[in-house]
C-alpha cells in the first residue's frame, strides 16, 4: 500500500501504523489487507504508541510477518486459524515491540473515561469533564491530551464514530446510525465519517458484519482504574 503524511511524499510499504490524530491519505493499491483501529488510551495502544518516533510508521518485513501469515491463513482457511479475537490480539502485540509499558493513567482521566465507556450520552462538553476530575477546564485538556494523545474533542468525535460503525450494523440506515451515535442528522454523520475514516458510511453497509467480544480483557485494568480512584468516589 502506499501511504502519505499532510505535506508529505507518498511511500510504500506491506503495513504501517499512523499515530492518533495524524493526517493522512492511503491507497491500498488494489491489495487485500486488515485495518485496526487501537483504542490510544488502551494497555495495547499505550504498549503500541511507546515506539513510534513519527506520525506514519513504515512497518518492516520481519516485523509484519507473523500478522501477515496469521490473517492469510484467516482469509484463506478460516475454519483453521486463530479465532478472530485472538488474531487481533496477535497482531497488535506482535506490531508492539519489547516489554509492555506500565500504564501510569492519572486517575482522574481514568475516571473520566470510564464515565464515557458506560454512557449511552455522548454529549459530554469539556467543562462537565474536568468538573468530575476536579481540575479546570484549561487544565483538564492539557491532562487528557498528554494521557491520552487526543484532544478531548477529538477523543469524543472518535467515541461517537465507533458507537455509529455498531450501530451502522444493527440498524442498517444512515439516519438511525446517526441518531444512536448522536450526530445532528445522517448528513452530519456522513461529513464527518468521510472527513475521518476517508470514507462514506454507507460503504460499510455493503458488507456483513458479526458482533465479537473485545479481544482485549478489560477486567484487570478496570479493576486496577477503580482502586486507583475509589477513595475520591
Amino acid at each position: 500500500m502506499a501511504i502519505s503524511g499532510k505535506e508529505e511524499e507518498w511511500r510504500k510499504g506491506a503495513g504501517v501504523i499512523v499515530r492518533p490524530d495524524a493526517a493522512h491519505s492511503f491507497d491500498c493499491n488494489g491489495a487485500l489487507g486488515a485495518m485496526l483501529f487501537v483504542d490510544p488510551e488502551s494497555a495495547e495502544g499505550t504498549w503500541l504508541g511507546s515506539s513510534l518516533k513519527r506520525d506514519i510508521t513504515i512497518v518492516s518485513g520481519p516485523r509484519l510477518a507473523s500478522s501477515a501469515q496469521e490473517l492469510r491463513r484467516f482469509v484463506e482457511h478460516p475454519f483453521e486459524s486463530m479465532e478472530v479475537g485472538e488474531l487481533i490480539r496477535h497482531c497488535v502485540q506482535a506490531l508492539s515491540p519489547g516489554v509492555p509499558p506500565a500504564r501510569r493513567l492519572d486517575p482522574r482521566v481514568t475516571a473520566v473515561l470510564n464515565e464515557i465507556r458506560v454512557r449511552d450520552d455522548l454529549h459530554i462538553s469539556l467543562e462537565s469533564a474536568a468538573e468530575q476530575a476536579f481540575l479546570s477546564s484549561s487544565r483538564f485538556a492539557h491532562l487528557f491530551k498528554e494521557q491520552v494523545g487526543l484532544p478531548f474533542s477529538r477523543y469524543m468525535l472518535w467515541r461517537k464514530l465507533t458507537r455509529a460503525m455498531v450501530a451502522i450494523a444493527s440498524e442498517r440506515t444512515i439516519s438511525a446510525a446517526a441518531h444512536a451515535a448522536d450526530f445532528a442528522d445522517a448528513a452530519h454523520l456522513t461529513r464527518t465519517f468521510y472527513r475521518m475514516v476517508g470514507m462514506a458510511p454507507s460503504v460499510l453497509m455493503r458488507g456483513e458484519f458479526a458482533e465479537l467480544p473485545s479481544p482485549f480483557d478489560v477486567r484487570s485494568e478496570r479493576s486496577a482504574a477503580q482502586s486507583l480512584h475509589a477513595p475520591a468516589q
